[in-house]
């Protein structure tokens, strides 16, 4: 509860800001009308830009709204063949996203690191918790080269280097299992064999039919239909929760099973260093010479670009249902 308060305050302080700024900036170009002050202008010219850059991440969050895009991200690095070349690329893309982690205000814990046989490493596992880390993330699901002069080569020649990077949301149990009245069906029963002349002359037995997915239980051990009816919820409340926790394990397989289908040399994205600097995301076209900024955390650009595109693609599958 704490944490989907904390999602909705969010934002509401984020707007609440923004009125202020505006009131601000408001203040401030009456000021450089009335006084021809250059400061006043130049302050309400810069609340205006501080204006548009929120507004600019207000417009991408609304983007973020599959069902897991809210969750914690739980992110996998593993090379891919090469040795020592692809096991370097692998630990570089993990700095790659321990910065971006920090950059942009979410908390990553290194789980597991398996490191390289000279150099790098060959997987490594961090949990990365904050609000939309998995909406934000996912985008960097995939297939990454690199194009450089190796470092590891005596002749200096050039190398193209593989790694995955795989990214699932954390998904959390919920013990608490909230059953809607009108999604039940209460039948009452006589009970039957050994319980006493009150149990089995009365209807005090009870089953229970969770309606939305089939699941019948029953109880008739109780004296009164009050304590059967108890128990046979106690009953179907555990049934529901190791149905949900079945079908979280679907889910994450379905994660595991798109993550072997990541075939080497189907990149989502290229990393260019030699002969020329450019950093390429395949799926969007976006690009960028910053290679060293992009290795530094800086993928801001990238994960824009992804998140407008899939926003697009849905639209567009709306209007064709």
């Amino acid at each position: 509860m704490m944490k989907q308060l904390e999602r909705l305050k969010s934002p509401l302080e984020r707007f609440e800001e923004l009125t202020q700024t505006a009131d601000d900036a408001e203040v401030m170009i009456e000021l450089a009308v009335e006084e021809a002050s250059a400061n006043a202008l130049a302050e309400a010219e810069t609340a205006l830009a501080h204006i548009g850059v929120v507004l600019d991440q207000f417009d991408l969050q609304r983007m973020l709204g599959d069902e897991h895009d809210d969750a914690n991200a739980i992110v996998t690095i593993q090379a891919g063949a090469g040795g020592t070349e692809a096991q370097d690329w692998a630990e570089m893309l993990l700095r790659m996203m321990l910065r971006y982690c920090e950059r942009n205000g979410f908390d990553a814990t290194l789980l597991e690191v398996t490191g390289g046989d000279e150099a790098g490493i060959k997987s490594a596992t961090v949990q990365v918790d904050g609000e939309l880390a998995f909406g934000y993330l996912k985008s960097e699901s995939g297939v990454h080269r690199l194009v450089r002069i190796s470092p590891y080569d005596a002749s200096a020649r050039r190398h193209t280097s593989f790694a995955a990077v795989f990214v699932m949301p954390e998904i959390d149990e919920d013990l608490q299992v909230e059953i809607d009245d009108k999604e039940l069906r209460v039948d009452t029963y006589r009970s039957s064999g050994a319980g006493g002349q009150h149990v089995n002359k009365t209807d005090s037995a009870v089953r229970l039919t969770h309606l939305p997915t089939g699941i019948v239980v029953s109880c008739q051990n109780e004296r009164s239909q009050h304590q059967n009816k108890a128990t046979a919820m106690k009953l179907l409340q555990a049934r529901l929760y190791e149905l949900r926790r079945a079908e979280q394990e679907e889910r994450i397989q379905e994660f595991h099973a798109g993550k072997k289908k990541i075939e080497w040399g189907s990149q989502i994205r290229s990393y260019v260093m030699h002969p020329y600097q450019m950093v390429k995301d395949h799926r969007t076209e976006h690009e960028t010479s910053d290679v060293d900024g992009v290795l530094d955390g800086d993928l801001g650009g990238f994960i824009d670009a992804y998140l407008r595109q899939r926003a697009a693609e849905n639209s567009e599958l709306s209007s064709d249902d």
